[in-house]
């Protein structure tokens, strides 16, 4: 037996990197999965290949930011699953900021917007459905910047902290309908957002990691997978960093 089996997951940013790997474990541990992201052709893509392997899978189109698109997302899965057990909020944007005096208004909303409120709408639309089957797993995806300071990435940086107090206050308020909310924080890992935002240079950061290496996605996926299942019946509220030693 899979460790989801009979679970349907939907995760967020599953066209391609840590959402992507979570998407094909998921469904190697038997869940059926919704691979959601706004990149159709490579999201379609990623469902396809996990059908071809067995696995139940569909591709919906998903702008996180939109709340509507967000209640069509969660009907569709019910449509075609029967009901909702897992979100992972994965999707996330990051881009070169500069300084507090370089980071236009604009930029500083997309940040927010992508990196924050769009798992606070996607906690909207999924926790009524969760509640409707007397339980369920919130994975929010954050970052190990959301835990430090970072001279170049103050809305990133930002928006990630306050995700991690949202996540808490979920987990609170949620815990007696057996709905568990948590949060990983990932450290440099190698995807096609780190290798665009270094600008090819990403290598270079694992000299800084004391593993020795850059964490891959499927070391991100595992540890959803741990939080996703009921093996984490008990664990809700939690920050699990996943950095390869930054931080320790």
């Amino acid at each position: 037996m899979g460790r989801l089996d009979g679970k349907v997951a939907l995760v967020t940013g599953s066209a391609r990197g840590q959402g992507e790997a979570e998407a094909r474990l998921f469904s190697e541990e038997g869940a059926s999965v919704v691979v959601a992201d706004v990149r159709k052709d490579e999201g379609t893509k990623v469902a396809a290949e996990i059908a071809e392997t067995g696995g139940n899978a569909e591709f919906v189109h998903l702008d996180t930011t939109d709340a509507e698109a967000w209640e069509k997302a969660v009907r569709n899965t019910v449509s075609s699953f029967g009901k909702l057990d897992i979100l992972v909020n994965n999707a996330a944007i990051w881009k070169g900021e500069g300084g507090i005096e370089d980071i236009a208004s604009e930029t500083w909303d997309v940040l927010f917007n992508v990196n924050c409120k769009a798992a606070f709408l996607g906690m909207q639309a999924a926790i009524p459905e969760m509640r409707r089957v007397g339980g369920g797993s919130i994975i929010n995806v954050g970052s190990t910047l959301a835990r430090h300071g970072a001279a170049t990435s103050a809305a990133y940086s930002g928006a990630k902290a306050a995700l991690a107090l949202v996540t808490r206050s979920a987990a609170l308020q949620y815990a007696s309908e057996k709905i568990r909310v948590n949060i990983i924080h990932p450290g440099s890992i190698n995807t096609p957002m780190l290798r665009e935002g270094t600008h090819g240079k990403h290598l270079d950061i694992a000299n800084r990691i004391p593993i020795g290496r850059l964490g891959q996605p499927i070391d991100i996926a595992y540890g959803a997978l741990y939080l996703a299942g009921d093996e984490a019946s008990f664990v809700t509220g939690i920050e699990l960093v996943i950095d390869g030693g930054t931080q320790a």
